[in-house]
Parts: structure tokens; C-alpha cells; sequence
């Protein structure tokens, strides 16, 4: 075993420092210094759910940036000082058409989770990367391209794939009409790769609140879905919508948005929906859904990001302060995404 030191969950509110075992380096393992990782809203129901000694060994995060340290016997792509980035999947079967069409995220036994998963291996419990030290399988690693700050790129992992797989599957690109809903952790990074691909981009929003963000980022306008007046005059405006709300809502007003024959992608709200058939049938609408990414399509997201200077809008903070970034996310107290700074726990 190897010991490393990270943020262990003690209840529902707390995270303490603590030492953290992980397994013996592995043939196909690299051991990765973790710099940066993103707090992530998964991270804080994790921690909120947790029961105490009751449940597993909790150490959250699950998008991160860092510096391999060592590499595994057959470990080819991987050198010892190279820059990477993990995100929240660190193994599949790799067998199921899922995995062999590049799509390890929608494995059929279900991908390995950075944290709060099952080794495939040992069966034993994932610990996540609130810690110094992290080792995955080199499959699931990536190389950090030259020019991306790795704060800023660490929640590109998490946040970022989960819209980028939904842009890309949709065809948007120059010509394309996109409505953001949104703009937090998830929606700013929509938006600024909606941008880049070309889009015509706004941004659907309560207030007006966050307007002079959204044109920053790259919208040309932006939508407050509490005047009923605006909606109206935006029906049937959009090829795709993408719906990053992460508390149950009324899908009703955003599928109005809709175009003929285009698409809402709901990525932030992963429990059970009610949608009127009629709010489909009227432009045959269609309601569909993505989270993370598989392999081809991380990589590109990152040689992407590298091409068009894009990286998430952070707020990094040395990792002693996490249960405060923890309570300042419950309270929405953030523009767009904590980072932890994981070199205080040296």
C-alpha cells in the first residue's frame, strides 16, 4: 500500500485532513502529484449524504490536474514529469460495444468513478482526488496540452465534457442556434464552447443578474426566463438547448425554445422529469440527455480548449479551505467553479 495524505468526509457538514492508503502501483498505473482539483456540486452531495462510519471512506473530487511521478512496468505513453488531467471515470470493462465505439462513459457494467466506485480489480473502494496523491490506470489519463493553466483546466474534466459531448453529438457549429440555461459551473463552459464552435449563443437565466458575464463569455444575449413576455417572444428559436439547472424543474418553458426538429439536452438535473407530449409533438422536438465522456472525446475537448484558449473561470483556493468552498457552493457563492489548490497538504 501506499500512503498519501488528502480530505476525508467525517459527516454530512465536515472534511478533515487525513492520511489516505492506495494501492501498489500497478503495471498499467501512473502515480499522479495532485495540484488542482475541481469541487464539483457531485462532490457536495456526496459529502452531504454522508452517514459517518456507517458508510465507506469518503475522499471527493473527481477533476484534477497534475504531475505524473511514476509510471508502471508497462506504461508506454506516460513519462515521469509529464503534465495531466483525470476526470471522474478511471476504468470500464472495455469489452462492451459501449467501450469499443469510445464511449467508456455509458460502459455497460457501468465505468469505474474516481471516487465512490468499486476497483475492478481488488473490489475495493475509489478515493478521490482531495488528496496529494492519485493512481489510475494510464488508459484514463491525459495528456495536458502545452498552454492550458492547470487550474483552470481541472474542471474541463468534469464540467466541461459533460456539455461538450452533448454540443458535438448535436452538430453545433457556425449556423447553429444554441440557448444556454444556466450560467454556472456547467453553463459558462457551454457557453464559451458554444462560442467557439461557432454557434449563435444565448444565455437563459432568472435575472438579468448575470447579463454582463454572459456577453464576457461570448453570448450575444441573454433571456430571463421569469418574463413571460421574452419567452414567448423566443418560441421555437433554437436548434438545441442545453439545460444545465441542476434542481427538479419544468422543462415546459425550455422545450417551447425549441425549434422544429431540434433538441433539449437536460445535463443538469439527473432525476425524474415530467414533460407534457404536446411540448414535443409541436415542432417534433426531441428531449435528450449526455454526462461525461468517453476517451476520444476527452481528448478532444482538451486539444480543443488548447486551440481556442478555453478554460474554466476559477476561483482557486488552498485545499485547507474546502469545507468553506463546500458551504459557499451549497449557497451558489461562486463565479463559475472552486479549484483546490492540493499543495498545502505537502
Amino acid at each position: 500500500m501506499r500512503k498519501t495524505v488528502g480530505w476525508h468526509a467525517v459527516d454530512a457538514a465536515t472534511l478533515q485532513r487525513a492520511p489516505v492508503l492506495r494501492r501498489a502501483l500497478r503495471p498499467d498505473d501512473i502515480a499522479v502529484r495532485v495540484d488542482y482539483c475541481g469541487v464539483c456540486g457531485t462532490d457536495l452531495h456526496a459529502v452531504r449524504g454522508y452517514r459517518g462510519e456507517r458508510d465507506p471512506v469518503l475522499v471527493p473530487g473527481h477533476e484534477f490536474t497534475g504531475v505524473v511521478t511514476e509510471v508502471g512496468r508497462e506504461v508506454a505513453g506516460f513519462d515521469i514529469g509529464d503534465p495531466v488531467a483525470v476526470g471522474n471515470i478511471v476504468d470500464s470493462c472495455g469489452e462492451c460495444g459501449m467501450c469499443r465505439a469510445g464511449q467508456e462513459n455509458f460502459c455497460g457494467d457501468f465505468p469505474t468513478l474516481t471516487y465512490g466506485g468499486t476497483d475492478r480489480r481488488d473490489g475495493s473502494a475509489t478515493l478521490g482526488a482531495y488528496s496529494r496523491e492519485y493512481l489510475v490506470r494510464d488508459r484514463f489519463a491525459y495528456h495536458l496540452p502545452d498552454g492550458l493553466d492547470p487550474a483552470g483546466a481541472a474542471p474541463l474534466l468534469c464540467a466541461g465534457i459533460t456539455v461538450w459531448e452533448p454540443l458535438c453529438a448535436l452538430g453545433v457549429g457556425p449556423g447553429t442556434r444554441v440557448a444556454v440555461v444556466g450560467l454556472g459551473g456547467l453553463g459558462h463552459l457551454a457557453v464559451k464552447l458554444s462560442v467557439a464552435l461557432g454557434a449563435d449563443t444565448a444565455v437563459v437565466s432568472r435575472t438579468q443578474n448575470k447579463a454582463a458575464d454572459a456577453h464576457r463569455l461570448g453570448a450575444r444575449e441573454v433571456l430571463v426566463s421569469t418574463d413571460a413576455a421574452e419567452m414567448s417572444a423566443a418560441r421555437d428559436r433554437f436548434d438545441v438547448v442545453i439545460d444545465t439547472i441542476s434542481v427538479p424543474h419544468d422543462l415546459g418553458p425550455y422545450l417551447r425554445l425549441v425549434a422544429l426538429d431540434g433538441t433539449l439536452s437536460q445535463v443538469g438535473y439527473l432525476g425524474p422529469v415530467t414533460v407534457q407530449t404536446t411540448d414535443l409533438l409541436i415542432g417534433r422536438k426531441r428531449l435528450g440527455s449526455a454526462g461525461s465522456g468517453g476517451r476520444p472525446a476527452t481528448t478532444a475537448l482538451l486539444d480543443f480548449c488548447a486551440r481556442h484558449d478555453i478554460t474554466a473561470d476559477v476561483e482557486v483556493l488552498p485545499s485547507g479551505r474546502v469545507n468553506e468552498a463546500l458551504d459557499r457552493l451549497e449557497r451558489n457563492d461562486v463565479r463559475y467553479r472552486f479549484v483546490l489548490d492540493l499543495s498545502d497538504l505537502d
